[in-house]
């Protein structure tokens, strides 16, 4: 439910993202019409390209001229910023990296710019990706074709902020986690590759049971 800017709770404070964060909705889909393919111009990040590890694809960006971006240069992104999907699948977001700086993002998704004195941005977007946040999120989307959420909607979600000694043992802690999740995943994909190999090795004979 909606909370003041302050709230104190067991393990830090209750506090409203507008308090922690300024959030900046993307440019019209009008203003990116002139969007491309090709290798030239400026990265625009939209919803497919964030992955369930909270980063951006890179392998399918669409692409602005120089001079256009410079026109859209309020919505050039800067590292530590957190792209959030307000239509369409709701949820989904992405933590931006150094490399991302100045790149642009479409009508899509809304732009957080984490105060950095107040919230440490890997937390922040833990925090968004937690289950009974993204059902707050989705509890209260507006209605319609495409479900949706606005800057007014989510300036009002309260967030959970321990001291910034914990905030950043739970990145830490997350990291390690997450670091675990991609070994794991690499191990499955070697298997997975090899499966077929013993499979046809062991039906022509040529590996032992």
């Amino acid at each position: 439910m909606p909370v003041g800017d302050v709230v104190s709770v067991a393990h830090g404070e209750q506090i409203a993202l507008r308090s922690l964060c300024e959030v900046t909705a993307g440019p019209s889909g009008s203003r990116l019409d002139t969007l491309h393919d090709g290798p030239e111009g400026v990265p625009v990040i939209s919803p497919p390209d964030l992955t369930d590890d909270h980063t951006v694809d890179t392998r399918r960006l669409r692409r602005v001229s120089e001079s256009e971006a410079e026109r859209l240069s309020r919505f050039a992104l800067k590292e530590d910023d957190i792209l959030l999907v307000r239509q369409g699948t709701l949820g989904r977001l992405a933590l931006i990296e150094g490399g991302q700086a100045t790149w642009l993002y479409n009508s899509s998704c809304l732009r957080l710019r984490p105060r950095l004195e107040r919230i440490i941005p890997a937390y922040l977007a833990s925090y968004l990706s937690y289950p009974p946040v993204q059902r707050y999120l989705l509890g209260r989307s507006l209605p319609g074709t495409v479900p949706s959420l606005n800057s007014a909607m989510l300036n009002e979600l309260p967030v959970t902020v321990p001291p910034m000694n914990r905030q950043q043992a739970v990145v830490e802690v997350l990291a390690d986690v997450d670091a675990r999740i991609r070994s794991q995943r690499q191990l499955t994909d070697r298997l997975e590759a090899l499966r077929p190999a013993i499979f046809g090795e062991m039906i022509q004979g040529t590996r032992s049971a």
